[in-house]
């Protein structure tokens, strides 16, 4: 096993390596120009970046329409109701702004960063942040109506149904609650953290969502689970597509699984790099973007038709106007893509070009290196870091939320999971007990 510290290479011959925290690779997001997720509405497409910039662009010519800035990044996806247009930043609001013109119409303070989509039900909007609360705001004035706390971040999209909210949290679970009040109905356990770009698929009467623990869950509106289908490692960032009775989920294994109503795999198409959007569908072909930088067009056998290459990484869905289809790109660009050519038709840049820094694309650990050799340039090729393995304790979460108004929970997992936390890589980064930087190669 190869090591480096700093300019220097050292043999380990004892390691402990340990899980040191949650996946927080979206809280160390750097600052520059990439673009998260789009949203198109009546001609115009709509966008915020990590330049904390806000965007409406026609979607005919490219044209900036306006443009409104915020204290800090923007990641999620805005929603829309009749002429406005709300979303949130990581400076802690969400914001209202008239759709047409850009201008501010409210802004409200959640208490913490806003990473995840929001949603509009019933004339409330919903919406949870990095201290693990969800907020219900009233969407004309932006009071806040009520506020629930879970145990950790929240960076999922809520999703509604008959009067409640569902929402997965860092903590394991994923919570329905009752939409008018904020009272707690449920809540499911799940073996890691829930974080769902896009919202949890609710399709005849079943709640399709899904957990890092490498697993796509079917629940029944009582929390009940009903199956569930494994992936393969490094967990699952989004939930799936329903389309003409056939559920597509696309997964952070790199691979794209099309699956019957009963969980059953119908068949698998790998992309080169990790999934975190759900898959777009137009005429019978499905679009689904890749961490590794590329668009795939695929037929509903699953078979490659084509293919669009970025710049950088794209964790968008896209969406389709007037023979263009839409998406977003980490290069720092809005792209229009002609459906008939598969050719670039125009793209939109943000206010830099400069790319936003982020983490390696898995967990972070901790390093402590008990006995080592002499400084060594190579090693021998049998050493090799074979991965761990963890029982996870999923024994009840016992935070309960601060708010008298929460009724218990009917229904929660009982299970425990063995599943594979890290198998390694072509490069992962720990850190040390000295914060010393170490890098290791497989």
């Amino acid at each position: 096993m190869e090591f480096e510290f700093g300019d220097f290479g050292a043999k380990v011959e004892t390691i402990e390596v340990k899980q040191t925290k949650d996946f927080d690779r979206h809280k160390r997001i750097g600052a520059g120009g990439s673009i998260g997720y789009h949203v198109l509405h009546d001609g115009i497409v709509y966008f915020g970046a990590m330049d904390s910039r806000f965007y409406a662009v026609d979607a005919d010519t490219g044209k900036k329409l306006w443009i409104f800035k915020t204290d800090d990044r923007i990641v999620g996806k805005a929603s829309i109701h009749e002429a406005k247009i709300y979303f949130g930043s990581l400076d802690s609001c969400m914001y209202c702004l008239e759709r047409h013109t850009g201008k501010e119409i409210w802004r409200t303070n959640t208490g913490a960063g806003v990473f995840a989509s929001s949603i509009i039900y019933q004339g409330r909007l919903y919406v949870g942040n990095f201290n693990g609360y969800v907020s219900c705001i009233d969407i004309e004035t932006g009071d806040i109506i009520w506020q629930f706390k879970t145990g950790k971040d929240i960076l999922a999209t809520p999703s509604a149904f008959d009067g409640k909210i569902v929402i997965g949290s860092f903590d394991h679970n994923l919570y329905c609650l009752d939409a008018k009040s904020g009272n707690e109905v449920w809540r499911f356990k799940t073996g890691s953290e829930v974080h769902n770009d896009g919202a949890p698929l609710i399709h005849n009467n079943r709640i399709y969502f899904t957990s890092f623990d490498n697993f796509l869950y079917c629940l029944d509106l009582n929390g009940t689970e009903i199956w569930r289908f494994r992936t393969g490692k490094y967990g699952n960032a989004c939930c799936p597509a329903e389309y003409n009775g056939v559920l597509y989920h696309g997964s952070r294994d790199g691979i794209l699984y099309a699956l019957a109503i009963d969980g059953k795999e119908i068949w698998r198409f790998r992309c080169a790099g990790m999934i975190e959007s759900p898959p777009f569908f137009h005429e019978n072909r499905i679009y689904v973007c890749s961490e590794e930088g590329n668009m795939y067009c695929l037929d509903l056998n699953g078979n490659e038709l084509w293919r669009f290459e970025f710049s950088a990484s794209s964790y968008d869905s896209p969406s389709f106007y007037k023979g263009k289809l839409f998406v977003a790109s980490w290069d720092c660009h809005l792209y229009a893509i002609d459906i008939n050519t598969h050719e670039e038709a125009f793209r939109v840049s943000t206010s830099t070009n400069k790319i936003a820094e982020a983490p390696p694309a898995n967990e972070s650990f901790e390093a402590v290196v008990r006995k080592s050799a002499d400084t060594i340039d190579t090693i021998s090729s049998d050493e090799r870091y074979s991965g761990m393995s963890q029982t996870l304790d999923l024994s009840d979460y016992g935070g309960k939320s601060e708010y008298v108004t929460k009724s218990e929970y009917t229904h929660k997992s009982e299970y425990t999971t063995d599943f594979v936390l890290f198998e390694g890589v072509m490069e992962w980064t720990f850190q040390t007990a000295s914060t010393s930087l170490l890098k290791i190669s497989k």
